[in-house]
């Protein structure tokens, strides 16, 4: 599994907040804000599962095009479709579709694929356990198993770290990973990199990550003998992942676009989005669509 490399950059809840103000102004909500110095500055906020990949092409990015001033923020799919819906941010990074998020007007907003993540469950590494059944799994999310030596692991009570409620980790893990299940009542982080340190530290914990997050701090879980592979999530033999979304409040204008277009460039997806342990979706054997149903991709 390929480490983490890229780092966050984030910016203070003012700028957040005065970039907001200004493309709340705009004729169209998600058109880029001109400062006084003639630069474009776009607000991308939302999943942290795509948070590294577009931190990570900004960089490069902003390094090309001098003209552009671009902030990249987590906070999670839930609000980063929230913020761009109503016009407070450029662009609502997300794990989901946008109409599987309940309050979300999908009809307003366009949706912008760059990527596919796998996602995956973590345990600790003292856990003694690298295999799971999904029975199992959805058993120890839903509380009915309580210590690892009820799966084969060691004698170690069972601690669940779920994501916050409106994570595009969470709902996808949960949508595709437990069947639906609503899992037990347990402690919620914000964003993945905390998920990533507590699992890591934390004897007896158990959680779930996006792909590009794992590394050999913790212990990544196959499922009914399928490890999350590359491979095995273009096939949908791995069925935890989800399209990486960037959507905007209408049609993007063009220095927004320009952006959005480098995201998709060979530069990115043979770069960025491998290093990262992403995958370009032209790499897919097959599509999904918000509903959920899969077909082989012609």
């Amino acid at each position: 599994m390929k480490k983490l490399t890229a780092m966050f950059v984030l910016t203070g809840f003012l700028l957040a907040g005065c970039a907001g103000g200004n493309a709340a102004n705009n004729e169209e909500s998600n058109q880029s804000d001109d400062d006084s110095q003639g630069q474009s500055k776009i607000v991308a906020v939302g999943s942290t599962a795509l948070q590294p990949l577009v931190d990570a092409a900004q960089e490069s990015f902003v390094q090309e095009n001098a003209g552009y001033n671009i902030s990249v923020q987590g906070g999670g799919s839930g609000t980063g479709l929230s913020q761009v819906e109503s016009g407070a941010v450029t662009i609502g990074n997300s794990d989901v579709f946008a109409e599987e998020k309940e309050g979300v007007d999908a009809d307003k907003l366009v949706d912008h694929k760059v990527a596919v993540v796998g996602m995956a469950p973590v345990v600790n590494k003292k856990a003694g356990i690298d295999e799971l059944t999904k029975q199992e799994l959805i058993d120890i999310f839903t509380g009915k198993v309580k210590n690892w030596k009820e799966v084969g692991g060691n004698d170690q009570e069972i601690s669940v770290v779920n994501r916050a409620s409106g994570s595009g980790t969470r709902a996808t893990f949960e949508k595709w990973g437990l069947d639906g299940a609503e899992t037990v009542q347990a402690q919620e982080q914000d964003s993945s990199g905390t998920v990533k340190k507590v699992v890591a530290q934390t004897p007896g914990s158990i959680s779930y990550l996006a792909l590009s997050y794992i590394d050999n701090s913790l212990q990544e879980i196959a499922v009914d003998g399928v490890e999350p592979t590359e491979d095995a999530i273009k096939s949908n033999d791995w069925k935890i992942w989800s399209y990486e979304h960037m959507y905007t409040k209408g049609k993007p204008d063009q220095a927004v676009k320009k952006f959005l277009d480098y995201m998709l460039s060979d530069e990115v997806q043979k770069g960025p989005v491998k290093e990262l342990g992403y995958l370009p979706i032209t790499d897919m054997q097959v599509e999904r669509d918000a509903d959920g149903k899969v077909t082989e991709v012609k």
